[in-house]
This record gives structure tokens, C-alpha cells and sequence, in this order.
């Protein structure tokens, strides 16, 4: 019998308790919506398992937790070593790289004036902060600091990288609850914005035929990249990580001259490094950091970030039309959150509901890349007044 009793210590049994077991059913809901559903699957299937992983029970002496360190607080174990690369932020970056060389910058340079709308977008980031802050102050029993409040509100630009990012230095201990709720956001644009477009336009406006894009030379798609670094990092130094990342991924794209550099990027690395990522935020979503009342209201005030972060592109492109010889359908400033190409697609299904003759896909593709930068430069500016 002390034989028997010390094998059962000796299991994950012994150590379970029933938060444990509500964190693996999340997780695998999670991993369901991925297969069955197919939401954001290359991120939520690493995520999810990842949950699942991080929440098994285990003997605390044993050094497997993603939080292990040895004697000198330096990483012990694999699930520590991988998460150090998010926790020193190494992940993020990568991947704002590899998002570079996947983007098409082409269509927001041969229409300027679209970049207003990536921007206009920010409002759901900011407005969220202010209302995190005040929920923070305000509610009993809620504890939400300045700098915590400003990794919510990036979950309203739609951008997952950014959010790991920022929640990792703003509101580290929340990084796996910002992190899926993100995710879990940016998989439900198709739900999410096109109430909030139909809400905000007239069947007149969602019908408005912009002009095809003009043609940008090999030059100017080259010259870009450097171009846009050195005046968003000269304005906003803290966001030259990412941005740095972004611009070297989409120099290395339109040189011409780097290929083989720009497949291997674009295609497995980013995927390597989709995996890591996505699989350290779920092992660091144990249910110690999971289940509280603070995770509730992180979900809430992301779902009105992202409907403010629609809404506001959409009214900005509105009162563009006002001063606007040629009109721009409001439909394509819903995607200026960073959703790429998602957003731009769904502002197109939108647009073909009442005319199935209008393409507005590439004119939705301005906004939506010109949002990637603005998500990044609103995370710089945070990171520069509460960091």
C-alpha cells in the first residue's frame, strides 16, 4: 500500500485541482475553433495546445515550468527556454519581420491620403486606454494600471505581435489573456465588423466606385521602406524595434535582389517562429493568471476596442468625403485595424452585398497595411510615457 500511495504521489493526479482542469477544456476549445471553425488556425492551435501544456499538473520541485529558473535566475528547462524568447522579447519582432516581407505596400503609396484611415482606426486603441484607466480607478475590486490599460487598448488595433509585445512589458502577468483575446478578435472580423459597417453607411455610400490604384515604380515600392523608418522612428523612437523589423521584412521583399532571402522568411521562419510564439503564450496562460475577474474585463474592453477601431475608420473616411473631389466608400476605412488582409477582404464582401460589380479590395488594402504601422506607432508611444 505505501508503494501504491507513493506511485499515485508521483502522477498528475495527485496535483490536480479543478482550475487545472478548466484551463485544458479552454485550451481545447481553443484548439477546436482553430480545426473546426478554422479561426486564426496557425496561431490558435500552437495557443491552444500550448494552454493545455502549461496547465498540466506537476510535482512544483520539478524544474518543467515555464517560469524555472536555476540559481542565478538564468532559464532552466525547455518550456523556460522558449518562453525567455518572448519574455525578452526576440518572438515579436521576428515576426513583425516576416510580416514585412509579406506586405504589399504598393497600394497605400499610390494613395496617400488612405494612410489617414490606418490611422483614424488607432481611435479604438486610445479610447480603450482611457476606458481601462477609468475602470481601474473607478470599480471596486478591479486593478488595472496606466500601463496595463495601454496593452488592452492595442488589442483594438488588431495586431497579435504588437499586443504580445507590449503586454509583455506593460502587463506581463496578463500577456496570455491580452494575447488570446487578440487572436481570438482578429479571427472574428468577419462577425464583428460588418454590423458595424452596415450600422455607420447608407447603401449610397457603401456603393461609391473609387478610382483603380495607379502603378508605383520598382523605385519608389524600394525607397519606401527606408523612408518610412526613418520618419516614424525619428517621431516615435520606441517603436523602432518593430518598425525597424517591419521595414528591414519588406526592403528584403521589393529589392529585387534578395529572393531567396524573402522565401525563406516569408514562408517557413515566420512559421517557425508562429509556432514558438503562439505555443509560450499559452504555456504562460496558466490558470493563477487566468481566472480572475481582471480576464473578464480584458475581453470586454477588447470586443469595444476592435468596434471603436471600426467605427472610427469608417467615420473618418465620411468626413473625408466632405472635402474629397473624389469619394472614397467608407467601407475600406474599416480596415484600417491591423487584420491583414482579412479586414480589406471583409470590407469587400461588404461592398459586393450591394453591388456585386465593385471592387474595392486593393483601395482596402491602403488602410489596412497603413494600420500595422499606426499600431505599431501607438505602441511606441505608449511604451514611451508609461514604460
Amino acid at each position: 500500500m505505501d508503494m501504491i500511495a507513493q506511485m499515485w504521489e508521483l502522477t498528475g493526479f495527485y496535483f490536480l485541482n479543478w482550475q487545472q482542469v478548466l484551463m485544458i477544456g479552454i485550451g481545447m476549445v481553443l484548439v477546436w475553433l482553430a480545426v473546426a471553425k478554422g479561426f486564426e488556425p496557425l496561431l490558435l492551435v500552437p495557443i491552444g495546445f500550448g494552454v493545455i501544456v502549461g496547465n498540466m499538473p506537476f510535482d512544483p520541485t520539478d524544474a518543467i515550468s515555464v517560469y524555472a529558473t536555476g540559481s542565478e535566475g538564468h532559464p532552466e528547462g525547455t518550456f523556460a527556454l522558449i518562453y525567455f524568447l518572448v519574455s525578452h522579447e526576440v518572438l515579436p519582432p521576428l515576426i513583425f519581420m516576416g510580416i514585412g516581407v509579406l506586405t504589399d505596400f504598393s497600394y497605400m503609396i499610390s494613395n496617400p491620403r488612405l494612410i489617414l484611415l490606418g490611422a483614424a482606426a488607432q481611435l479604438g486603441v486610445f479610447v480603450t486606454f482611457l476606458g481601462a484607466v477609468l475602470i481601474g480607478d473607478k470599480i471596486e475590486g478591479i486593478y488595472i494600471t496606466e500601463a496595463a490599460a495601454a496593452a488592452i487598448g492595442i488589442i483594438g488595433g488588431a495586431d497579435g505581435p504588437t499586443s504580445i509585445y507590449i503586454a509583455n512589458r506593460m502587463a506581463p502577468g496578463w500577456l496570455g489573456a491580452i494575447a488570446i483575446a487578440a487572436y481570438s478578435y482578429m479571427s472574428l472580423v468577419p462577425v464583428i465588423q460588418p454590423p458595424v459597417m452596415r450600422l455607420l453607411t447608407t447603401r449610397k455610400e457603401r456603393m461609391i466606385r473609387m478610382k483603380p490604384p495607379r502603378e508605383v515604380s520598382k523605385q519608389l515600392r524600394v525607397m519606401f521602406p527606408v523612408i518610412g523608418f526613418l520618419i516614424t522612428c525619428l517621431f516615435i523612437p520606441s517603436a523602432m524595434v518593430l518598425l525597424g523589423m517591419l521595414f528591414l521584412g519588406n526592403l528584403i521583399r521589393e529589392s529585387g535582389v534578395t529572393d531567396r532571402l524573402a522565401r525563406t522568411i516569408g514562408g517557413p521562419f515566420i512559421d517557425s517562429v508562429t509556432v514558438l510564439l503562439g505555443f509560450s503564450v499559452g504555456l504562460a496562460t496558466t490558470w493563477e493568471k487566468f481566472l480572475n475577474t481582471e480576464v473578464l474585463v480584458i475581453f470586454a474592453l477588447g470586443a469595444f476596442a476592435f468596434t471603436i477601431a471600426t467605427a472610427g475608420g469608417i467615420l473618418f473616411a465620411k468626413l473625408m468625403n466632405k472635402f474629397s473631389k473624389d469619394p472614397i466608400n467608407p467601407l475600406v476605412g474599416s480596415a484600417g485595424v491591423s487584420a491583414v488582409p482579412m479586414a480589406a477582404r471583409v470590407s469587400q464582401q461588404v461592398a459586393f452585398k450591394d453591388d456585386p460589380n465593385n471592387y474595392i479590395l486593393m483601395h482596402a488594402m491602403a488602410p489596412n497595411v497603413a494600420g500595422v504601422i499606426g499600431t505599431a506607432v501607438a505602441a511606441g508611444v505608449f511604451i514611451a510615457m508609461l514604460s
